[in-house]
Parts: structure tokens; C-alpha cells; sequence
């Protein structure tokens, strides 16, 4: 009944707090700061503006213009986040686009396509894009793209400071006003504001945004376009400024904690202003998105008087009594605070601004890595690009969301955001699902790894780059650590050296609560370079490269004795799902090769997971590693949790996508899924047998089984007879029968802790393909053309089992007002479009990913067929 009380409060509260803002407006008064929470930000305004917008992709150069050409009207974009050096003058004179007909409201975009934001251009195909490496995915990612719409300005909003914020846009961005140009941002990856005030005007204004990326400028896909959200932001002249504030929990106990604020307020009128500064914390409810409605503490009421065209930042503290803390699952709780901070003037309210924070402490031991709240956390994380696999690098809540909740399935509990800054939304993720994070910020500094690649911009750009990436970021209580580079090529001469010390100043000054890494793959113990990393990462060194044991951690160990050390890239395993190839090496960790663990004229790689590339290492050898270096081995990040298109190694010119994914771009399990699990949750009672037992072309021969689990011992029984039980080896969770002969029937393996039945596991031979089943994530998602169902097809039986070699084409269909977005099967080798409706299956497996239309309600009916086998079909609902 308490719940149902506490809605029914919120419920009324918020229909006064609305009937307030009603009359206020209506007698064309500012309302007045009330003594409770305010139903929404009192104020301030932001808006989307990611629908309706017109697009055209141009192959070859339309308008004469490039970066370097709009490089000096560029470069001011970044004056806000230049401490350092000399900030940018914007040039008197006119813009070189005088003669660019997109820029102007007279030019007819009719016949360009209407998209709507997130977008990505180029996740459509076709596939073998003219000079587009594998690597980048094949995918036609190159060429300017312009996109159109309109900005319709009220009267009301003349006279207030008005923002464009993009969250990113891929790549070298330039952007217009009614035919103004305003700036831009080049690297693709970080979000940035753009000042609309200056012309602006009451009615339409004409928005217009240039996309422009090389052929050759990421070592894998990047995607194309305005792949994130864009927002509109209006707010009074003075505000709180963009990522205006930075709150920090330097004293943290169960009895209380020390919260600090820095409130940092712009004054973009033309005359000096007297504000008031209140700022209150509340509980984040992190199901709803909405503060409590209690006040839990508040911060010291400053004052401050900023002169006109300045900033000024302020200072309070409080202190919160019995804070619930955020921590990492699954031992501790991820709970959340929001503090809404607002501005008075002559007691009027006009700004109010939301910081999402959590209240918890960090230690960084030498010894025994990473403490969060006092309590050792074992880095279980994975490496993530930023692609959603068949819909592409267009920022989608569901998809990320779905990707974050089978790794924590899988027992991560922490990210690398290799190599780059994330969308927004995905730190929010990360916050409310409890995972850890190391947030990185490059792949390149000023010698190149390919032609057009970043290097190009680091000189400009470097400093309000690593700035505006932190102060987006630095509240989020997930962050454990940043990172300035990865595998840097000059990270062995005295100019990375240099570079590693300017880059370490700044995240210091931004941030000086956490510490800074960097993925190392060539500096040794001792080196300059090391020596300036206060978490020096390990790409692969920790293990020992390929088959070597040689690891890293004792010598940075013994350089080290302070500093915490953990892998930033592990394993680098590689297989395609249940693909399984023989013989089977009897090692625990062998470089992949044609013949050996890779079949080349497939395409394919064996999912015995003991194959990696030639820097790399089998899960099985990383964790023997780890465990020998235990506890001040703080961890490791696996490449990767997700494949993700392009870098298709070891295929590098053949595939599409890569194999080193846990989990397959479709979404599909790997057997290496279940390695980790048995590991990263050894409470977990769970057996996983392999390969499939359906081998007509293997009777009477040797054919390996493997079990993957954390029991003590493990049983195999082989058509119903004993194969033996196995105890399992000290930092192994790989039971291994390898001289199993082929029979068809079935296997069922039956694992024990403490010598009892614990979990167990059974696959059987399958017959002949009989029919499709249908399956759905979940059956019902919003109707506003977002949201996602992920609905998956199994090629079965007569019997209802899984034919795991089959490679049917099914043909999806959608009745109801829905459309399939995309559809995929996990093999890198596909190179069928994404968008297409008809796809063979892989392993048996295929996928649809289903978005209702926007207003849609009602049924939606998803149906597979294929020639030869029973279809099936699947009711989902929408409202």
C-alpha cells in the first residue's frame, strides 16, 4: 500500500507544481522558487530536434568547401575549452561560402530523403563501397553529407541565450544559421555546443549541418552522419553554463559523506548580474528518471556577481547523512543522487539545472588494485566499440541497453569505451546498471596509424577535446579511471613522453579525484612513457604475447609497487559461432591459422575458444596469467564483448566483422559467452557443453568435448554411458575429454561443488530442418519508432532442436504498423545488406530487429518462412 500512497503524492504534487506554472504564465510573470522540488526545470528548455530532417549524401565534393577551408570559423567552437594555449579569433570577414546553396532557406531539398536522428548513412550498403577497406566494415561511411531542417523560434524565446547541442556527428562537422555560419567540431566522437543567439529570429530558421569524412580515417567502423542526438537548449541570458557543474564526494562513510559542488554561471547579456545561487540533492528514483521528492541535503546559498560577457564558478559543500551509496554489482547497490541547482535573480528564478551524481569513494592500491566503497573490485570488463551491430553506429537506448544487460549476464562489471568518447546516454547506462568504467578519449596523437586518422586534428584540437570529454563526463560516478590513448605509436620516443605529461596535466586539473591510464602495447617497465601513466595498461603484455608466458606484470610490478596495473586488452580470442573445426589443438592457448583453428575458404574460425590472433592469448591462458599475478593483477578488459564491424582479422581483406566478440553482432551467444561466465560468476550453478553433437561425416571418429563451468568436477556421459569425471584444474573452467568418439545421440554432462550435483548440460543430435521458431526479447515496446524488439529465428527439427549447421534463407515479413529495421545472423562473412527482409541463416540462427512506427498502438505480427519448413510468427504489442 506505501507505494500506491507514495504515487498518489507525487501524482498530486505534480498537478499543483503544473497548475502553478499554468497561472505564472498566464499572468506573463517568472515564478517564484518554491520550497518544494519543481515539477520540471524552471527556466531552462531542451528540446529534440532529431526529427524531419532532410539528407543527401554526395560522393564527390558538391560545394568546394572542406575543413581547411572553414578551419578558421571552426576553431572558435573550442575557445570555451582552451586553458593553455592562445583561444581562436573569429575572422571578420566572410565566410568562403557565399556561393553554397544549401546554406540558404531558397534552395528546394524536396527531393533529398527525410531521416530522422540518430542516423547513420552509411549502415545501409551496399557492402563493397568503392575503396572502402574491410576494416572499416565495406560500408559506403565516405563523402560530404549535408543535412536540412527548420528551427521555428517563438517570440518569447527572443532575448534568451539560445544552444545547439550535438552529441556527436561523424565527422569534421560544420554548421549554419539562416545561412551563418556558426563552427563545428571535427572529431566525429565528442559532443559540443554551438551559439545560436546571435541570428536567430522570430519564425523559421533554416538549420543546415555538413558531414564530411575521407576514405581512410578509422581503423574500424565509424559510422557516417549525425549518429546522435541533437539537441535545442534555451535558457536567460545568464545560466549555468555547458557542463557548468562538477561535484565531488571527498569524504565517504556509511554515516555520512562530504559532497562538494562547483557551480560555474555564464553571463552572456550585456550587463553585469547579482545571482543567487541554491543548489538541493534528492534520491534519483533510476527505474523513472525522476528525483524523490524529499530533500535529502542542500548546499550553503552563494552568491555571485558575474559581469557581462564572463564566467564565474562557485563554490559549496554539504553533507549527506546515511548515504546510500553507488557501487558496482552485483555485491553493491548503484544508487544515484540528482542536485538541482537554480539561479535567482531579484528572487526570480531563471535557470535551474540537473546533475545526475552518485556518492562513493575510490582507492587505487598497488597491491590490490581497485576498492570501491572499501571493498576490492576484480576488473571483470570488456573492450566496446560504439556500433550496434546491423542498425549501425546511430545511437539507439534499446540497443545499447540490450548489449549492457547480456554482459552483465555474462558477470562484466566493467567498460573500456575504446577508443573514444561514448554517447551520453550510454554513461547515464552505465551509472544505473552499476557498471565500472575507463573512459578514453584517443587512439592517436600526432603520428598517424592510418592516413586521414586523427592525427590530422591534434594539434588544434587536443586540449578542448580531452577538456570537454571530461567535464561532459566527470560526474558520473561510474568512472573509475580516463584514458588518454591507446596503443600510441609514439609512446617509445621522447615526444610521446612529452605528449603523455601535457595530456596527464590536464586530466589532473579537470579532475584530480581519479587517476589516468593508457593501453600500452610497446612501452616496457621503466620507460618514460610508463613512468607517466598513473594506471599503466597492459594490451596484451599481461598474458604475454601468442603463445609466450612472459608476462608483463612482474616487471611493472617491481617499477611500480604503488600503482595499480591491469590489462586494457586480454585474450584477443577469435571464433565464429558454433563453427567448430578439427583436429583440436591439444594446447590451452594457439595462434589461429588456415588449418589451424581457421578453415580461410569459409571464412571461419573454430569455437573451441582456444585460437587467438598472433599478439593474443585463449581466455583459458589469460586467466592462468591473471591468477599467478593475483591480487595486484587488478584485472583485465577482454577484446571484445560484442563483435563489431569491421577489423575482421583474422580475415583482414575477406570478412566484414570482426571475431573477436563474446557475444556475435547479432546478439548470439558464442561458447566463449559461457567461459566467461563460468569465471566472472563462479556462484552461478551452470554447465555449458560443446561442440554440437550433430557430425553425420564424423561417425566413429575422435571428436572433443568440452565443458565450460566453475564445478569442482564434472561427469560426461556419451550416449548414456560414462566418459569419466574430471576434477577441474586450479584458474581452468574448461573440462576437456578429447578422445570422445562421434556417435549420434546425445551428450549430458553433470557438474559438482562440494561433491554434489550442482548444474548440468545435455546437447542431442539433431534431425533433419523441419521448421522455424520465433522468439522476441520482449513482446511489447513503445510505439514511438525507437524502441526495439529483437526477434530471433531458429532453424528446428521436427523435435523442436536447434539444426546447428543450418543455413536456410528466411524471409522476414511484419504485419501491423511496424517496419524491420534491420536483419543480421552473426556471420562475419554475410555480406548481405542489413536493411534486407531475406537472409540464410548462420548456426542455425537468424535475426530480425523490429521498431514500432511512431503513434503506432496495437499488434504487430512478425512471420518467417523458408522454402521447405514450417514458418512461424510472432505477436508483439505496441502503445
Amino acid at each position: 500500500m506505501a507505494p500506491l500512497l507514495s504515487n498518489v503524492r507525487w501524482i498530486l504534487f505534480l498537478g499543483l507544481a503544473l497548475l502553478g506554472n499554468l497561472q505564472a504564465a498566464e499572468a506573463g510573470v517568472v515564478r517564484k522558487l518554491q520550497n518544494s522540488r519543481p515539477a520540471a526545470l524552471v527556466g531552462r528548455e531542451r528540446v529534440s530536434v532529431n526529427e524531419n530532417w532532410r539528407f543527401s549524401r554526395f560522393q564527390s565534393n558538391p560545394d568546394s568547401l572542406s575543413y581547411n577551408v572553414l578551419k578558421e570559423w571552426i576553431l572558435p567552437t573550442s575557445n570555451d575549452f582552451i586553458v593553455n594555449g592562445a583561444k581562436h579569433e573569429r575572422p571578420t570577414g566572410d565566410a568562403p561560402d557565399g556561393d553554397v546553396e544549401y546554406i540558404q532557406a531558397s534552395f528546394d531539398d524536396s527531393d533529398w530523403e527525410t531521416v530522422n536522428v540518430p542516423h547513420d548513412w552509411a549502415i545501409k550498403g551496399p557492402f563493397h563501397a568503392p575503396n572502402i577497406p574491410n576494416s572499416m566494415g565495406a560500408l559506403p561511411i565516405n563523402g560530404v553529407g549535408w543535412y536540412r531542417r527548420n528551427l521555428t523560434i517563438a517570440s518569447g524565446d527572443l532575448g534568451k541565450s539560445i544552444f545547439l547541442d550535438i552529441d556527436g556527428a561523424m565527422s569534421n562537422s560544420a554548421v549554419w544559421i539562416n545561412g551563418q555560419i556558426l563552427g563545428g567540431w571535427p572529431y566525429g566522437y565528442n559532443s559540443f555546443r554551438l551559439d545560436l543567439t546571435p541570428y536567430v529570429k522570430e519564425g523559421d530558421n533554416l538549420l543546415a549541418i555538413r558531414i564530411d569524412n575521407p576514405l581512410n580515417f578509422s581503423r574500424w567502423y565509424p559510422g557516417a552522419g549525425l549518429y546522435r542526438n541533437i539537441w535545442l537548449v534555451k535558457v536567460d541570458q545568464t545560466h549555468v553554463g555547458q557542463h557548468g557543474t562538477f561535484i565531488t564526494t571527498p569524504t565517504v562513510s556509511a554515516e555520512s559523506a562530504d559532497v562538494d559542488i562547483t557551480v560555474e554561471i555564464e553571463n552572456k547579456g550585456n550587463s553585469s548580474r547579482q545571482v543567487e545561487v541554491k543548489t538541493d540533492v534528492y534520491e534519483l528514483d533510476t527505474g523513472s528518471g525522476q528525483p524523490g521528492i524529499e530533500v535529502v541535503a542542500s548546499f550553503s546559498p552563494t552568491t555571485a556577481s558575474v559581469a557581462a560577457g564572463t564566467k564565474q564558478s562557485v563554490n559549496a559543500s554539504t553533507t549527506v547523512t546515511s548515504p546510500r551509496l553507488w557501487g558496482p554489482k552485483p555485491d553493491q547497490v548503484p544508487n544515484m543522487y540528482v542536485a538541482v541547482t537554480t539561479l535567482l535573480a531579484d528572487d526570480n528564478v531563471i535557470d535551474s539545472y540537473e546533475t545526475r551524481f552518485g556518492i562513493r569513494s575510490i582507492t587505487y592500491d598497488g597491491d590490490t588494485g581497485i576498492s570501491v566503497n572499501g571493498k576490492r573490485v576484480y576488473i571483470q570488463g570488456t573492450n566496446n566499440h560504439h556500433d550496434h551491430g546491423s542498425i549501425g553506429a546511430g545511437f539507439n537506448m534499446r540497443a545499447a541497453e540490450r548489449q549492457l544487460e547480456m554482459l552483465q549476464e555474462m558477470g562484466c562489471n566493467a567498460l573500456r569505451m575504446s577508443h573514444n568518447p561514448p554517447a551520453p546516454e550510454l554513461m547515464d547506462m552505465a551509472d544505473t546498471f552499476g557498471f565500472l568504467v575507463l573512459d578514453e578519449i584517443f587512439d592517436v596523437w600526432k603520428e598517424q596509424k592510418i592516413e586521414d586518422d586523427y592525427h590530422v586534428y591534434f594539434d588544434d584540437w587536443h586540449e578542448a577535446d580531452l577538456r570537454t570529454f571530461m567535464r561532459r563526463d566527470r560526474n558520473h560516478p561510474s568512472i573509475m579511471a580516463w584514458s588518454f590513448g591507446n596503443e600510441i605509436v609514439e609512446q617509445t620516443s621522447s615526444s610521446g613522453v612529452a605528449t603523455a605529461r601535457e595530456l596527464g596535466g590536464i586530466i589532473n586539473e579537470e579532475d584530480p579525484t581519479r587517476q589516468f591510464s593508457a593501453g600500452i602495447n610497446n612501452a616496457q617497465a621503466g620507460s618514460g612513457f610508463a613512468g607517466v601513466i598513473e594506471i599503466p595498461g597492459l594490451n596484451y603484455q599481461g598474458e604475454g604475447r601468442g603463445t609466450s608466458f612472459d608476462s608483463a606484470y612482474p616487471p611493472f610490478h617491481r617499477a611500480y609497487p604503488d600503482r595499480v596495473l591491469w590489462s586494457t586488452e586480454s585474450s584477443s580470442g577469435v571464433s565464429s559461432r558454433g563453427t567448430y573445426l578439427f583436429p583440436v589443438t591439444g594446447a590451452n592457448s594457439t595462434t589461429v591459422s588456415d588449418g589451424t583453428g581457421a578453415d580461410e575458404s569459409a571464412l571461419s574460425v573454430s569455437a573451441y575458444e582456444l585460437y587467438a590472433v598472433s599478439w593474443g592469448s585463449s581466455p583459458d591462458k589469460v586467466f592462468d596469467v591473471q591468477d599467478r599475478n593475483s591480487p595486484y593483477a587488478a584485472g583485465e578488459f577482454v577484446w571484445t564483448g560484442w563483435d563489431y564491424i569491421g577489423e575482421p582479422t583474422p580475415f583482414d581483406t575477406e570478412a566484414r566483422s570482426s571475431y573477436f566478440g563474446i557475444i556475435d553482432l547479432a546478439g548470439f551467444k558464442k561458447d566463449r559467452f559461457f567461459l566467461y561466465q563460468a569465471r566472472w560468476r563462479p556462484d552461478l550453478p551452470m554447465a555449458h557443453i560443446l561442440p554440437h553433437w550433430t557430425w553425420p561425416d564424423r561417425e566413429g571418429e575422435v571428436t572433443p568435448v568440452h565443458v565450460f563451468s566453475s564445478a569442482d568436477e564434472a561427469e560426461l556421459f556419451v550416449n548414456g554411458e560414462s566418459a569419466g569425471r574430471k576434477t577441474r584444474k586450479p584458474s581452468s573452467y574448461r573440462f576437456r575429454w578429447d578422445d570422445v568418439t562421434y556417435a549420434a545421440g546425445d551428450l549430458r554432462v553433470v557438474a559438482y561443488k562440494n561433491g554434489t550435483a550442482w548444474a548440468e548440460d545435455a546437447v542431442r543430435t539433431a534431425g533433419a530442418p523441419a521448421k522455424l521458431a520465433l522468439s522476441a526479447d520482449r513482446d511489447a515496446i513503445a510505439g514511438d519508432g525507437r524502441d526495439l524488439s529483437f526477434v530471433s529465428v531458429a532453424v528446428v527439427d521436427a523435435d523442436g532442436t536447434l539444426v546447428p549447421d543450418a543455413a536456410d534463407e528466411v524471409t522476414f515479413s511484419v504485419e501491423g504498423p511496424a517496419r524491420i529495421v534491420s536483419t543480421d545472423n552473426g556471420d562475419p562473412a554475410d555480406f548481405t545488406d542489413f536493411p534486407s527482409l531475406t537472409r540464410n541463416a548462420f548456426g542455425g540462427r537468424a535475426l530480425a530487429v523490429v521498431a514500432a512506427e511512431p503513434g503506432a498502438v496495437g499488434d504487430i505480427t512478425v512471420k518467417t518462412e523458408a522454402e521447405g519448413l514450417e514458418g512461424a510468427e510472432v505477436v508483439l504489442t505496441t502503445a
